[in-house]
């Protein structure tokens, strides 16, 4: 017989760098979930993927255990990892934040592409571009 969930938490933290503070604790808490548990479980885990927020979305079931699954990181900070910047405009319909060109979203839209709603690899680079234009980058071919 399936257990029963009583709540989906989603988070995005710092691979390999869950603790129990905030917002871990408190989300996790709410639920009556091992905090501790979780953190090591999620360490554990990530600990590969080095300093990268790593979005997770935990299933809490009646009995206070849980299950979770990792995503790939957000599309924002891919793109900023690949480009080296720091940030996106701060008016992105004004101000340009720099270029991406087809090759560098490719690469993201094939690391996103099982978390992306998106048939094939183009779809998935149209997504990434959006993305990108959203942070005040210009795509070029």
């Amino acid at each position: 017989m399936a257990k029963k969930v009583i709540g989906m938490i989603k988070l995005q933290l710092p691979a390999g760098q869950g603790n129990p503070a905030p917002p871990v604790g408190p989300a996790l808490g709410q639920h009556g979930v091992n905090i501790m548990e979780f953190c090591k479980a999620y360490n554990e885990r990530t600990k590969e993927k080095g300093g990268q927020i790593i979005p997770v979305e935990i299933t809490v079931f009646a009995d206070r255990s849980f299950k979770f699954i990792t995503k790939t990181p957000p599309a924002s900070d891919l793109i900023k990892k690949e480009l080296k910047i720091d940030k996106g405009s701060t008016d992105p319909s004004h101000i340009v934040a720099g270029k991406i060109n087809r090759e560098s979203l490719k690469k993201i839209a094939e690391v996103k592409m099982q978390d992306l709603n998106a048939i094939d690899i183009e779809g998935a680079m149209k997504i990434i571009a959006g993305t990108a234009r959203s942070m005040g980058l210009e795509v070029v071919e």
